[in-house]
């Protein structure tokens, strides 16, 4: 046989090889969370993630973002307070790539009080911090004083608690809400809870993003669990997050961070 013949021939046998190995890939009829297809030829080709990257993508995209925003972002309650948000973000959006419209994420670390600056709007594709920081409200059943470091959180209605995890930003609407006995309206922006039964109930609960009265520049009150602003930011900014962004809402809560489904997914 020459030389040209064998080597088709075995060319031939190694594609057979593959095709028929395909077809016994364990875990094929999976229905988990499913970042991406796996492609293995021999032990020689990388993992493929959905957006294209070979595997670790997310994570070198999310360690690129902590290095770009860790002067920027401090303090810190907790050392992978920033860790944890971008790699959820980037782990939804190669998930849903058609849900996140936008590249902008409203992050709040709640493991600093209420006095601090604690909120911060980044643009995920630039790596650029649009605003902050900035004064963001807790929920009241989060905390027992009107000031001070929230140290309860709940899915549950009713609770008036905030409740950790991503969010999807969907659309806006006029938000009424009484501070002090007295009635105001404000932008509010809907929040869809996407991280399982630690937040999937906002939406029948009322917890949305908007505008309060009881938040100023040095201080935020307590709010029914929305991650409440100050009126006049939340006009600027709430229009931008909205229909396609994404926020995070963070507190080292070790049960939480081991048990959210796109912290710890991203994290594997």
């Amino acid at each position: 046989m020459g030389l040209s013949n064998y080597l088709k021939n075995g060319l031939i046998g190694a594609v057979a090889l593959i095709l028929a190995g395909a077809s016994f890939m364990p875990g094929a009829d999976s229905h988990g969370p499913m970042f991406g297809a796996t492609t293995v030829l021999a032990g020689t080709l990388p993992t493929v993630v959905s957006d294209g990257t070979p595997n670790g993508g997310l994570l070198a995209k999310s360690s690129a973002a902590v290095r770009a925003f860790a002067e920027a972002v401090r303090p810190l309650s907790h050392p992978k307070a920033l860790e944890a948000a971008f790699r959820s973000y980037f782990a939804y959006e190669a998930a849903h790539p058609n849900q996140v419209k936008k590249p902008l994420l409203y992050f709040v670390d709640y493991g600093l009080p209420s006095t601090e600056p604690r909120g911060y709007v980044f643009d995920m594709r630039a790596l650029k911090v649009i605003e902050g920081p900035f004064t963001v409200a807790h929920g009241r059943g989060s905390s027992r004083t009107q000031y001070g470091v929230p140290s309860r959180f709940s899915n549950a209605p009713g609770s008036a608690t905030t409740s950790l995890g991503l969010y999807l930003a969907e659309n806006l609407y006029q938000f009424h809400g009484k501070a002090g006995g007295r009635s105001y309206s404000s932008i509010g922006l809907r929040l869809r809870g996407v991280s399982g039964n630690f937040n999937d109930r906002a939406m029948a609960r009322g917890v949305v993003a908007h505008g309060a009265p009881y938040v100023s520049a040095a201080k935020a009150g307590r709010s029914e669990g929305c991650p409440a602003m100050e009126q006049e930011r939340a006009r600027r900014l709430l229009p931008e997050i909205a229909d396609g962004g994404l926020v995070f809402l963070f507190a080292p809560v070790e049960r939480w961070m081991a048990d959210d489904p796109w912290v710890a997914a991203a994290a594997e």
